[in-house]
C-alpha cells in the first residue's frame, strides 16, 4: 500500500468517527466526500466524480462501494479490504446496489449519517440515494462529522502542511523572478506550478488564479494569458499542495512601477494581515479574526473595496477547490484551536480606479499564536 499515513493513525481517525456516530446516535456514517475518504482510510483518487460510497459503521466496520478503474486504486492507496464494483451498464443502479450491502449487514431500520455535502453526491445521485433507502433505513445529514475532525491537525498532517508552505515559497520566488513588463502570464504560471511539481508535490484543489490588467480584480482563474504592459498590475492566488495538503499564498505586484493607491492599499493590506494574525489564537473565534481584518481595513477608509469573508481553513482536499471548513466571516463562533491551519487573504479591489491589491499567507494555530508558513517577506515587490 502506498500510505501517507501510518495505518495507525487511519484507524485512530476512524475510531474518531465512531466515536463522533455514538455521540449523535448514528449507527453507520455514508461517506461521499473524497476528502474523508482520504483522511479515515488513505483512499487517494479522483473517481468521485462518479458515485461511491465508503461505508462507515458505528462499530468500526467499513467497506467501498465504487467503479471498476478504482478498485486498484483503493487497494494501493488505501487500508480498504472489501471493495465491491458497480458496473457501468446501461440502467446501472449503483444506489440500490448500496442498499443491498447495508442489507447484508443487518442494516435494516438503522440510523445512518450521510455526507449530503459532497461534490461526490450531487443532487441527482443523492435523491436517487434517499429513493433507494427510504423505508429501509433512516437518514440524517452529518456532512460535517468527519470534517469537524479534520479541522485539527496531527504532527504528521502539520509536516505536510508545512512542505505545502515551503513550495508555495518556491512558486513565488518564480512568479518574482519572471514578473516584468512584456512577461507572458503563460510563462509565470508554468513556472510557478513546476516549482510546486519539482519540489514533490501534488496538484492543488483548483487552478492558480493569475490575473493582470483588469482580469486582476477577479477572485476567480479564467481562461486566457495576455502580456504583461509596461505599467500594469498581476494578481496571483496560489497554492504549494503536498500529500494533497495546502498552504495557499495571495500577491499583487505592480508591474514598471506601482501607483499610488498600490502602495496605499498595501499598507492597509499587511496592516490587516498582521491583525488577522495576531487573533489566530486560542482564545479567539473565527469571527473575531475577521473582525480583525474589517477593523483595519475600514478605519483606512476601505469597507465598499474589501470582502465579506477573508479566509478559510485549508487542509487535504479534492478538487473542485482547495477551500475547507470553517471560513473566516464576522459572527463565526468556531474557536481557534491549536492544530488547525488557515489561509488568510486580504482582498482589496477599487473597481472605479481599476486597482487591486492583495496580501495572503497560511498559518498554523498554536498555543503561542499564529506560525506563517511563509518565510517569505510582506513588502511591497515591484515586478521591473
Amino acid at each position: 500500500m502506498a500510505l501517507h499515513f501510518s495505518e495507525q493513525e487511519l484507524a485512530d481517525r476512524r475510531a474518531k468517527a465512531c466515536a463522533a456516530m455514538h455521540e449523535q446516535g448514528l449507527d453507520g456514517l455514508l461517506i461521499t466526500r473524497q476528502e474523508s475518504m482520504f483522511y479515515l482510510t488513505g483512499y487517494d483518487t479522483f473517481g468521485y466524480v462518479y458515485f461511491q460510497c465508503l461505508y462507515l459503521g458505528a462499530d468500526g466496520d467499513y467497506f467501498l462501494l465504487t467503479r471498476a478503474p478504482d478498485l486498484r486504486q483503493a487497494r494501493h492507496t488505501s487500508t480498504i479490504t472489501e471493495i465491491h464494483i458497480w458496473k457501468d451498464v446501461e440502467g446501472a443502479e449503483p444506489h440500490r446496489e448500496l442498499r443491498d450491502l447495508l442489507h447484508q449487514r443487518g442494516l435494516s431500520g438503522k440510523h445512518l449519517g450521510v455526507e449530503y455535502e459532497s461534490y461526490g453526491l450531487t443532487a441527482a445521485s443523492g435523491k436517487k440515494l434517499d429513493a433507494a433507502l427510504d423505508g429501509f433505513v433512516t437518514l440524517s445529514d452529518a456532512s460535517t462529522l468527519v470534517t469537524r475532525l479534520r479541522l485539527i491537525k496531527s504532527p504528521a498532517e502539520l509536516d505536510y502542511v508545512r512542505k505545502a508552505g515551503e513550495l508555495a515559497d518556491h512558486a513565488l520566488a518564480e512568479a518574482q523572478r519572471l514578473a516584468r513588463p512584456g512577461a507572458d502570464e503563460g510563462e509565470i504560471l508554468a513556472a510557478m506550478q513546476a516549482a510546486v511539481f519539482a519540489g514533490g508535490g501534488d496538484y492543488p484543489g483548483n487552478e492558480f488564479i493569475i490575473g493582470s490588467g483588469n482580469d486582476a480584480l477577479l477572485c476567480r482563474y479564467k481562461s486566457g494569458r495576455r502580456l504583461l504592459d509596461d505599467v500594469d498590475q498581476l494578481n496571483l492566488e496560489f497554492a504549494g499542495a503536498y500529500r494533497h495538503y495546502h498552504s495557499a499564498m495571495f500577491r499583487t505586484i505592480p508591474i514598471g512601477k506601482a501607483q499610488p493607491l498600490h502602495v496605499e492599499y498595501h499598507k492597509a493590506a499587511q496592516d490587516a494581515l498582521l491583525a488577522c494574525e495576531e487573533a489566530l489564537a486560542p482564545g479567539h473565534t473565527a469571527g473575531d479574526v475577521f473582525d480583525a481584518h474589517a477593523r483595519v481595513l475600514d478605519a483606512a477608509g476601505l469597507a465598499d473595496h474589501r470582502m465579506n469573508a477573508c479566509g478559510y481553513s485549508l487542509g487535504t482536499t479534492f478538487a473542485p477547490n482547495w477551500m475547507d471548513w470553517p471560513m473566516l466571516y464576522h459572527g463565526n463562533p468556531v474557536e481557534m484551536r491549536p492544530g488547525m491551519v488557515f489561509f488568510i487573504h486580504i482582498i482589496i479591489f477599487n473597481s472605479d480606479a481599476g486597482v487591486a491589491q492583495c496580501l495572503g499567507r497560511t498559518s498554523i494555530v498554536t498555543e503561542k499564536g499564529a506560525e506563517s508558513l511563509s518565510t517569505a517577506g510582506l513588502d511591497l515587490f515591484i515586478g521591473e
